[in-house]
C-alpha cells in the first residue's frame, strides 16, 4: 500500500491503492480518502464514483468537486463559521449494482459513514438507495438522473441534488414546444440506453409533451445497451423513420460516439438531434472539435458558461487552477452533494441526529453555481429533489475554454418552478406503483 499526503488547500488528501478480491471484478482500484482524518471528523461520508472504463471522466471531475467543496468548507471554518469536519471515502462501483452495494456495506461497516454520496448509473443507484432504506442512512444522490428514484422509488432517506430526468425532459418537452411553433416540426423518435434511465426519460419526455399539449407523431423509440460501440443499425433505423426530432438521452462516450458515427452518413442533414439531459457536458463539446454538427440542441445539469454569475467562474476557475481542465457537470454535481451534507449538519446541529438531518435537507437552500441570478435551489421538501432553473440552446463557436472550441449557446432559459412536477402527477405514478404497476404509461399525444 502506498500513501500520498498533499495539502489542499487547508484539506488533507489521502489516495490509498487498494486490491479488491471479487469475483467478476478487477483486482485493482483506488479508494480515495479526503478531508478529516477519522479522529477529527464530525461525518464520514462515503461516495460512489466511477474511476475506470468509458464513464472514469465523470468520477475524476467528482473527486475534485469534492476537494472543492472540503476546501470552501476549511476557508469558512477559518473564519469562525461552524463548518463542519467531514472525511469523505470515495470508491469505483464498476457499474456493478451488487459491488456497488458491497461497496456501501462496506462504508458503513469499516468506516463508519453516516451518508452516502456520489453514483452515475440510475441501475445502481436504486440498489444502493434501497440498501440506504433498510441501513437508515441518507444517501445524496449527485450524479444518476432517473426520476423513479425520487419519484416512485422515493423514501425519506433519499435525497438528490442535480436535475433528474423529469427536469431535463421538462425543460426539452418546453424547447421542442416553442421550436414547432416556429418550424412546424412534426415526428419525434427517441434512442437512449437500454436500463431504467433510459427508458424512464422517454416516459418522461411523453408525459411533459402531453402536459404542454403538444401534438406529435412517434416515428420510433430505440434501446441501444450501455456502452454499445457500433451504432450504425441505430442510425439507419432513424433515417428510415424520417424524424424531424430525434431525442436521446446516450450519454458521455455514448453520445459522443453516437454523434460521431451518424456524421458519417446524412443523419445531419435531415434530422435535428437533441440531448436536454447531459448533451452540453464539456467532454462533448471537446469531441465536437471545431465545426458544430448542423441542428444540434443541447443542455446539461452544469454549463461553464452559464450562468454569467461571480459564483459560477469563481467555480470553474477554481477546478482549473486544480486540475489544469475545464469541469464536466458531474464536478458541480459532487460538490453540491458535500456542501449539501454539511448545511444540513450545521442546521441539525449535529450528524448524529437523522430526523433532524431529514428535516434539515427538505426544503433546504442552497446558492449553487448554477443558480441564476436571483434564485437560490432548494430541495423540494415531498420529493426530495433539487428543484433547479435550466437553460438549453445550440453550439456555437466558442474559445474561452480550450482546449474546445465550441460551446452550447442562443440559450433559452426555463425557471425552475416551472420544470417541477405536479404533485398530481407525482401521486399518480406513486398511486401506481402502490397498485402493482412497473411504471405510468405515458398518455398517446
Amino acid at each position: 500500500m502506498e500513501m500520498l499526503k498533499h495539502p489542499v488547500s487547508g484539506c488533507i488528501t489521502i489516495i490509498v491503492a487498494t486490491l479488491v478480491l471479487l469475483a467478476g471484478t478487477p483486482a485493482q482500484a483506488e479508494r480515495f480518502e479526503l478531508g478529516a482524518t477519522s479522529a477529527e471528523a464530525d461525518a464520514v461520508v462515503g461516495c460512489l464514483y466511477p474511476m475506470t472504463g468509458r464513464s472514469a471522466t465523470y468520477g475524476r471531475d467528482s473527486i475534485a468537486g469534492i476537494k472543492i467543496a472540503l476546501d470552501d468548507l476549511a476557508q469558512e471554518a477559518k473564519a469562525g463559521l461552524p463548518a463542519p469536519k467531514l472525511r469523505v471515502i470515495a470508491d469505483d462501483p464498476r457499474s456493478k449494482a451488487s459491488y456497488a452495494v458491497r461497496l456501501a456495506q462496506d462504508f458503513i461497516a469499516n468506516d463508519k459513514a453516516q451518508f452516502f454520496c456520489g453514483i452515475v448509473s440510475s441501475g445502481v443507484a436504486h440498489a444502493v438507495s434501497d440498501l440506504a432504506q433498510r441501513e437508515k442512512i441518507i444517501m445524496v444522490g449527485t450524479d444518476h438522473a432517473s426520476s423513479r428514484l425520487s419519484i416512485e422509488a422515493g423514501h425519506k432517506y433519499y435525497f438528490r441534488v442535480t436535475n433528474d430526468s423529469w427536469t431535463s425532459m421538462a425543460a426539452g418537452a418546453r424547447y421542442l414546444r416553442d421550436l414547432q411553433k416556429q418550424t412546424g416540426w412534426r415526428k419525434l423518435a427517441f434512442i437512449g440506453p437500454d436500463y431504467d434511465y433510459g427508458h424512464v426519460s422517454w416516459t418522461d419526455l411523453q408525459l411533459a409533451l402531453s402536459d404542454l399539449g403538444v401534438a406529435y407523431e412517434t416515428v420510433g423509440s430505440l434501446w441501444p445497451k450501455l456502452y454499445e460501440p457500433d451504432y450504425s443499425i441505430y442510425i439507419n433505423a432513424l433515417q428510415s423513420a424520417k424524424p424531424d426530432i430525434v431525442v436521446t438521452a446516450l450519454w458521455g462516450g455514448d453520445f459522443i460516439a453516437f454523434i460521431k458515427q451518424a456524421a458519417t452518413t446524412r443523419f445531419f442533414e435531415t434530422t435535428r438531434l437533441a440531448n436536454f439531459d447531459t448533451g452540453a457536458n464539456y467532454d462533448v463539446m471537446t469531441a465536437l472539435g471545431d465545426q458544430p454538427y448542423p441542428g444540434l440542441i443541447l443542455s446539461a445539469r452544469h454549463h461553464n458558461n452559464w450562468p454569467d454569475t461571480g459564483r459560477n467562474k469563481r467555480f470553474v476557475t477554481q477546478f482549473h487552477e486544480m486540475t489544469g481542465r475545464f469541469p464536466t457537470y458531474a464536478a458541480e454535481g459532487a460538490y453540491t452533494g458535500i456542501i449539501a451534507i454539511a448545511r444540513a449538519i450545521e442546521k441539525a446541529g449535529g450528524a448524529n441526529d437523522d430526523a433532524a438531518l431529514i428535516k434539515a435537507l427538505e426544503g433546504l437552500q442552497l446558492a449553487l453555481p448554477e443558480d441564476p441570478p436571483g434564485f437560490a435551489s432548494y430541495i423540494d421538501p415531498d420529493t426530495h429533489q433539487i428543484v433547479q432553473a435550466q437553460a438549453v440552446g445550440t453550439v456555437v463557436h466558442n474559445e474561452d475554454f480550450p482546449p474546445s472550441k465550441l460551446m452550447v449557446g442562443n440559450w433559452a432559459i426555463y425557471d425552475a418552478e416551472d420544470l417541477k412536477p405536479s404533485k398530481e402527477m407525482v401521486k399518480r405514478r406513486r398511486d401506481a406503483v402502490a397498485g402493482g404497476s412497473e411504471a405510468v404509461p405515458p398518455p398517446t399525444p
